[in-house]
């Protein structure tokens, strides 16, 4: 697979190498009309990391763009902290949960 072939995480703009965690965001979460909307690859971390700071109902209200996702202050220090680890990286989800 050559480098152009290599699918870019939308949220922290890494490569997401053959092999690496990876999953489908909707872009507006399945149970609040997302269903058959949008989605984007994303690493897992990542994916794990928007789920982890906001509620189905923020993501659907506010956060239904990577724009608005990357715009996030938890999330933006997100990025940045991930950013500076190799594209197929992946831990545990840190930092503390939302509240639900």
């Amino acid at each position: 697979m050559s480098e152009q072939e290599t699918p870019i995480c939308p949220l922290c703009r890494r490569p997401i190498p053959p092999g690496a965690r990876q999953s489908l965001h909707h872009l507006v979460p399945r149970l609040r009309g997302g269903r058959c909307g949008p989605t984007v690859l994303l690493h897992q971390i990542c994916h794990n990391e928007i789920h982890a700071t906001l509620t189905e109902s923020d993501l659907a209200r506010s956060y239904s763009s990577i724009e608005a996702l990357r715009a996030h202050p938890r999330l933006a220090k997100f990025v940045a902290w991930v950013a500076k680890r190799p594209p197929g990286f992946h831990s545990k989800t840190p930092g503390p949960r939302r509240k639900r």
